[in-house]
């Protein structure tokens, strides 16, 4: 399949994970792809070169370093905001600085990345914003701050989709649940509580977001905005 030839990506946070099977995904049906990491630079660099894509440094908790990658991107077609954090514990013990962080790389860097975007994306454009199924339930003790920077997305992408609705441009938020990551392995300590909550007991497989994410960008999914669209097992169920 080549239903992207001709059009320009730009993921955010694409080195690894399920960042990294959207590269791919998207390069392999034809993408020019730009994807930024932060700190994984070899594998950044592998995977460009597996893919022909360009990888970019930067880090998406500096707002002003993420905004000019994307201004420098030029106008691009479709922007995936991969880049996230999880901190869970106690709140009562965690470090502010890293809520702060938390709340810097999983909000502030989806709605400046989407604005600048935005500002030059073409008609029928796509945003999509990775967030977590977390943004509707959390049902286990120390997570409250993670879910709170995931549930804010929803309130931004449904009313971007509406600033950017009269320019055909499409917004909307994949929730994946429990995914086989380096953040979340599918053999790691908490594996088997998470997948109790489960209908499907089993962490998702990275590409299997990528696909979800592939028809969001694509022309099939045209008339498709302000969703969130979870993927998640039936972890929410």
């Amino acid at each position: 399949m080549a239903r992207f030839t001709g059009k320009k990506a730009l993921v955010i946070g694409g080195s690894r994970g399920i960042g990294a099977s959207i590269v791919q995904r998207l390069a392999g049906e034809g993408a020019s792809v730009t994807f930024t990491y932060a700190g994984s630079r070899d594998a950044a660099e592998a995977l460009a070169a597996e893919t022909g894509s360009t990888a970019v440094r930067s880090d998406a908790s500096d707002r002003d370093a993420l905004i000019a990658t994307v201004s420098e991107a030029g106008a691009i077609d479709i922007l995936v905001v991969s880049a996230g954090l999880l901190v869970i514990g106690d709140p009562l013990e965690l470090d502010p600085d890293a809520i702060d962080r938390m709340i810097d790389v999983n909000v502030r860097a989806p709605y400046f990345a989407s604005v600048e975007a935005a500002r030059s994306m073409p008609e029928g454009g796509r945003i999509i914003v990775i967030g977590s199924t977390n943004g509707d339930r959390m049902p286990f003790a120390g997570g409250a701050a993670y879910a709170l920077t995931k549930s804010a997305i929803q309130g931004m992408a449904r009313g971007l989709a509406r600033d950017f609705g009269p320019r055909g441009i499409t917004v909307n938020v994949v929730q994946p649940g429990p995914v086989d990551t380096e953040m979340n392995p599918a053999d790691g300590g908490i594996a088997e509580a998470l997948h109790g909550f489960m209908a499907l007991p089993r962490h998702g497989k990275p590409d299997e977001i990528a696909n979800l994410v592939a028809w969001l960008a694509s022309e099939e999914a045209g008339f498709v905005t302000a969703g969130l669209y979870t993927i998640d097992g039936g972890f929410a169920a």
